[in-house]
């Protein structure tokens, strides 16, 4: 089984699906949240564009320890920002997963905070997880939109607004 052909492949398709979702972003909704417990919608989407990027991390390292880094989430206003930021994150994961093999992705990957393990997989698992997480918060940004009456963009098929499966 060719696991990272298949692999590459669902990055790529859940890149497309996603930047038809940033290309109907309403840069007027930047703060809208539905709940005060959910994230509001720049930081939702920039959290998404971010998650094309893991590949390349996950595949060169052996750990992220939250903890033990100085990572701050990006500060998008725009969705010309947005949308940059996920073709460079998606071209970041892509290239890393051209230059890897398929023993690379049977490697361990663990989630620590303060040396705590809080979950581990192989890379392909981890990267994998990335793809669910891709999805999950996709679905989210959905949400927000049918909230503020923005049309959805159909993700693995038709939505009520797209009829088409394209």
């Amino acid at each position: 089984m060719d696991t990272l052909s298949q692999l590459k492949n669902e990055i790529q398709n859940e890149y497309q699906t996603t930047k038809k979702f940033f290309e109907v972003y309403p840069e007027n909704q930047n703060d809208f949240a539905p709940h005060e417990k959910s994230m509001k919608m720049m930081p939702l989407a920039t959290h998404i564009a971010e998650i094309f990027e893991w590949p390349n991390t996950i595949l060169k390292t052996s750990e992220l320890d939250f903890a033990n880094m100085d990572y701050q989430p990006k500060k998008f206003t725009t969705k010309e920002d947005l949308l940059k930021a996920l073709d460079e994150n998606y071209q970041q994961g892509m290239n890393a997963l051209e230059n890897t093999n398929e023993d690379k992705l049977n490697e361990m990957w663990a989630l620590k905070h303060n040396g705590q393990e809080l979950a581990k997989w192989t890379k392909y698992g981890s990267i994998r997880h990335g793809l669910n997480q891709i999805t999950h918060h996709r679905a989210q940004l959905g949400v927000y939109y049918r909230m503020n009456d923005i049309p959805l963009p159909g993700s693995y098929g038709p939505s009520a607004d797209y009829q088409g499966f394209q």
